[in-house]
């Protein structure tokens, strides 16, 4: 039984050499596909309860999606705040449009195009599942960013 296994090892070691021998697989570059970073992207960006500062975690989300989207054009951003069912509507909305504002400068500080913004504020709306559940992680932003090659 050893004898047969080392047999097909050296079989199998024999095939890859043979086959990685060969021109045609040493340059892949034509087999590769480049995906463009400049396409729609989402991400968020998450606060402390009650908060509209931005924590370093933030920053550097921001700063990765910036980083990531540099080669593009910046098309259009919509930056949603959101915050939990904790405190009174009035404060939760207030608390979402800073949320919101706050990321958009942050981005603006980044570089982007002050025209493509939409910034929103939901509140609490939707903090609340129909069963009465509490959604985790509303205290947020979502950002969601069209953006396209430059020409």
């Amino acid at each position: 039984m050893r004898r047969l296994t080392a047999w097909a090892g050296l079989g199998l070691v024999g095939a890859t050499l043979a086959v990685g021998g060969c021109e045609t697989f040493r340059d892949r570059s034509q087999r590769v596909a480049i995906v463009s970073p400049c396409q729609a992207h989402r991400f968020e960006v998450y606060f402390a309860e009650g908060q509209a500062d931005l924590t370093p975690a933030a920053l550097q989300a921001i700063s990765l999606a910036a980083t990531a989207l540099q080669p593009c054009e910046i098309t259009s951003v919509r930056v949603l705040g959101l915050a939990d069912a904790q405190g009174s509507a009035s404060v939760n909305q207030a608390l979402s449009e800073q949320r919101a504002a706050r990321v958009a400068q942050a981005l603006l500080a980044q570089g982007w195009p002050t025209p493509a913004f939409e910034i929103e504020a939901a509140g609490a709306e939707g903090a609340v599942t129909a069963s009465g559940a509490h959604e985790p992680l509303r205290r947020r932003t979502e950002v969601l960013v069209d953006a396209k090659d430059r020409n």
